[in-house]
């Protein structure tokens, strides 16, 4: 029967916004009967264990919790702040692609049937979903709508009001433009957008970082946000008609979901970088 259940890899960004988002959607997965394996990068696991115990991640049901090296273990810059960088990025393939087959020749496990990734780390999940013939989901740990933001950063840089001209286009009234061409979002301003497009540099990583992400969208299998159709309706809807091939789903709101779970077996598994204080209560 441990053969026949649905395996799924979930991989957050090594940010603690970012895990917390994911780690609910992989308990909610865990709960429709799936076994999971949950990828932190070593860096980042180790001051996750720090907040909690050394073993308080061992002998989960059906839950696992794996790392991949990024290479700063021992450093005290911020895996985010390189993330978005394609050469870092391009270096966590190899280990995650070691641990792909290291968790499919382990006959304990049911083999891998689908990686559920952070949106962000697409650079190298994508491939190696290609290369083992499974599934990807893309999860989006932000708001339908600033991601509807991201889909059109390129059309800014079309239109030549990204990058800015000059530093003076801070000051001098340009930010307070109406931009009218964002599918389902109406009446906003250039400084109402993401900050990341307030460059003067049209190879600004962070621009590029975006304009990738968007353009690599549909190579996934699906694509999910922690939203509801109530909430974001119509920027939802304008994302089926946008993309052909990955499949949109709203999962929200995910904590809601969890809540309704009757003794969750998972449900002592938090995210947090710092450990109670337990006295004060």
């Amino acid at each position: 029967m441990a053969s026949k259940k649905p395996h799924a890899m979930c991989i957050p960004a090594p940010s603690l916004g970012h895990i917390k988002a994911v780690l609910k959607l992989a308990k909610l997965l865990h709960h429709k009967g799936f076994h999971i394996t949950f990828v932190n990068t070593e860096s980042f696991h180790k001051r996750y264990l720090k907040s909690l115990s050394p073993n308080s991640l061992d002998s989960l049901p059906d839950f696992q919790f794996e790392t991949i090296s990024d290479g700063l273990l021992d450093s005290d810059v911020d895996p985010m702040s390189l993330l978005c960088e394609n050469k870092h990025m391009k270096t966590l393939l190899p280990p995650f692609r070691g641990l792909l087959t290291k968790l499919n020749n382990d006959f304990t496990n049911p083999p891998v049937t689908c990686i559920v990734s952070d949106g962000f780390l697409w650079m190298f999940t994508i491939a190696a979903a290609q290369e083992i013939g499974v599934p990807i989901v893309l999860f989006e740990t932000i708001a339908a709508s600033m991601f509807m933001v991201f889909t059109q950063f390129r059309t800014l840089v079309q239109k030549w009001l990204v990058p800015l001209k000059d530093e003076g286009c801070f000051t001098n009234g340009f930010l307070d433009k109406v931009i009218d061409m964002i599918p389902g979002i109406k009446d906003i301003h250039l400084k109402d957008l993401p900050t990341f497009i307030r460059t003067t540099d049209l190879n600004d990583t962070m621009l590029n970082f975006f304009m990738e992400t968007v353009d690599n969208v549909d190579k996934a299998s699906a694509v999910v946000f922690p939203t509801f159709d109530a909430l974001e309706q119509v920027v939802l809807d304008a994302f089926s008609s946008m993309f052909d091939r990955p499949l949109i789903y709203a999962i929200g709101p995910i904590k809601l979901l969890l809540n309704q779970m009757p003794n969750d077996p998972l449900k002592h598994i938090e995210c947090s970088l710092r450990k109670e204080e337990s006295e004060c209560l």
